[in-house]
């Protein structure tokens, strides 16, 4: 089989997703600081995998940036060195990003994934990019969105950065998901530009308007979550793990507002499904869409009640970035639509 550009995008996207599901078990699993420092994790290129290995101890020999934890503290050497029968604080300094010093072999693995598979994500963003070039004289867009989202994938990279330098603040931790869906959104723009004409699909204003207000709902709804999830991960420190039945017992107005919005976008989901039954459009991927739904609504639920069943908050997250994939690409196929009337 020709791997054309197109291939190269669906790979790069499926791969993209791949790093949302990572980040999501990071998240389920707590382990967010699992590497405290980045690009790095305790210094090391490959981490780890016992306590031991960051101890000072006499007659070892550490490399320039390693890590070490000493009296509940981050400390880094300062240069090659290999240590003597006496602790020597003039070959060390303070890590000063913060103060965060535990180390948890799991935690730490499952971090180190999630970088590496970032780390491959971008490597494909880079190839598709360069590949890109060749559609400069046919299809410029395509070439500008492959390196804008090369620089997007440089920015989450960043962003993941800050996220540990913060010891996972909120704000930062939103951010750091919405724009994996900005790069999700680029490249689905990159796979629709390439795709062969499609004349079957009927342009309706009502529907094309609703379209935008389900994804807007659904941009708002993972806004929304992430600050739920993140009073969550608060109660579980407060509470412990094994309270999962207390972890929701008094949550704060933003998981209010994110259950009654699944309302809404249930409501007008549905109703699109309908408009393009009624109509005749041809928009199929809307039944996946309310497939999609389903799950997150009864994912959601099983939190809520069923006390937060193992793999339910991952699943949850996964979906929704899913969903708001899947609205985006039906949004440019109403578009390219709308377009095709335009220019009759």
């Amino acid at each position: 089989m020709k791997i054309t550009l197109r291939h190269i995008a669906k790979t790069t996207l499926v791969l993209v997703y791949l790093v949302i599901v990572a980040g999501a078990v990071v998240r389920m699993t707590g382990s967010g600081m699992g590497c405290p420092d980045w690009p790095k994790c305790f210094g090391y290129y490959i981490p780890p995998t016992q306590e031991s290995q960051l101890l000072w101890e006499p007659e070892r020999t550490f490399k320039e940036g390693q890590v070490i934890i000493r009296e509940e503290r981050l400390l880094v050497a300062s240069k090659d060195l290999t240590t003597g029968a006496n602790f020597n604080p003039e070959n060390w300094e303070a890590y000063t990003k913060h103060d965060y010093a535990i180390f948890n072999a799991t935690h730490t693995w499952v971090e180190y994934i999630n970088r590496l598979v970032g780390a491959l994500a971008g490597l494909a963003t880079l190839i598709m990019a360069i590949w890109s070039v060749g559609w400069w004289k046919r299809k410029r867009q395509v070439t500008v969105l492959s390196w804008l989202t090369v620089f997007g994938m440089g920015f989450q990279a960043w962003l993941g950065a800050t996220v540990v330098y913060s010891v996972l603040a909120p704000v930062r931790i939103t951010l750091h998901m919405v724009m994996a869906l900005v790069i999700v959104a680029m490249i689905l723009r990159i796979i629709q530009l390439l795709k062969p004409a499609d004349n079957h699909k009927v342009f309706n204003p009502l529907f094309h308007q609703l379209l935008w207000t389900a994804l807007a709902l659904t941009l708002l709804q993972v806004v929304l979550g992430t600050q739920v999830r993140q009073f969550i991960d608060e109660q579980v420190k407060l509470l412990g793990g094994l309270a999962k039945d207390q972890w929701l017992s008094e949550p704060e107005v933003s998981f209010y507002i994110h259950r009654s919005f699944s309302i809404i976008v249930l409501a007008i989901n549905v109703y699109l499904a309908y408009l393009n039954r009624k109509l005749g459009l041809k928009f199929g991927k809307m039944s996946w869409v309310l497939v999609l739904l389903g799950i997150e609504i009864l994912s959601g639920m099983a939190m809520y009640y069923v006390d937060f069943p193992f793999g339910s908050q991952s699943v949850h997250l996964v979906i929704a970035s899913i969903l708001f994939g899947l609205q985006f690409y039906l949004v440019l196929e109403s578009v390219t639509a709308k377009k095709q009337v335009n220019s009759l």
